[in-house]
């Protein structure tokens, strides 16, 4: 039974539809969104600000998610519901390995990449600045449930049931991949690549959350309340 939980913890329909999802999400939308703002604006003879596309574009994720995922949602809830003292303790220990691991990943990266700039980070500290209720909202709730629903639901919990090394090695290194590739490619510089490191801490730590706890709550409640804290810094 324990390999049901994770290893056909979707049906095939999840886990098609899923991956097709997961594809044009990492590869495709984060060059594909802006064209397509530009035609909506166009077709509807609106403009809307970068601010605003940018909530957009997290809310159609998150309502695709919903969609694709509504079953294995409703499991993961009844599995949140049957062990909530556990998850809370998972949320709170995740917490302190998170902290503690990057203060370590901290160290390496700049031994590995020297003064290079986190390209991401620049980008979410403008948004704050420039439209910080949006910027919570996408950072604190919508980011987290898309991206744990993809890369801890879908890629390690169906990857778990045949390689629990596999299933980490995988989610994490695509978890890192999303956040440093496309500024790799638009600037034409591969050593964008190396800040993939500082990603590695949290994908372990929220796949370990995801596994330790069961659930899917607990690994989308600490990728929030990371979220909040690191946001709550930029703005402080």
């Amino acid at each position: 039974m324990q390999k049901r939980k994770y290893g056909a913890y979707m049906s095939s329909g999840e886990q098609i539809a899923g991956t097709v999802f997961f594809a044009v999400y990492l590869l495709v939308l984060p060059f594909a969104a802006k064209p397509l703002f530009g035609l909506a604006e166009l077709l509807l003879g609106i403009t809307l600000s970068s601010d605003m596309e940018t909530l957009i574009y997290y809310y159609i994720l998150l309502a695709v998610t919903v969609i694709i995922f509504h079953g294995f949602l409703a499991r993961t809830s009844q599995r949140l519901l049957d062990n909530l003292d556990g998850a809370v303790k998972t949320v709170l220990a995740g917490l302190v390995a998170l902290y503690g691991l990057n203060e370590l990943a901290y160290r390496l990266i700049h031994m590995a990449v020297g003064t290079r700039t986190n390209l991401n980070d620049i980008t979410i500290s403008a948004r704050a600045d420039g439209a910080p209720h949006m910027t919570l909202v996408i950072v604190i709730f919508l980011a987290p449930f898309v991206e744990e629903a993809l890369f801890r639901g879908l890629v390690f919990g169906n990857l778990k049931g045949r390689s629990r090394a596999a299933a980490y090695l995988t989610s994490c290194l695509l978890f890192a991949l999303l956040h440093v590739w496309q500024f790799a490619v638009v600037n034409r510089d591969i050593t964008y690549f190396l800040l993939m490191v500082q990603y590695l801490v949290p994908g372990l730590v929220l796949a370990w959350a995801y596994e330790h706890s069961g659930t899917l709550w607990a690994s989308i409640a600490l990728h929030a309340s990371a979220n909040a804290l690191s946001i709550w810094t930029m703005m402080g």
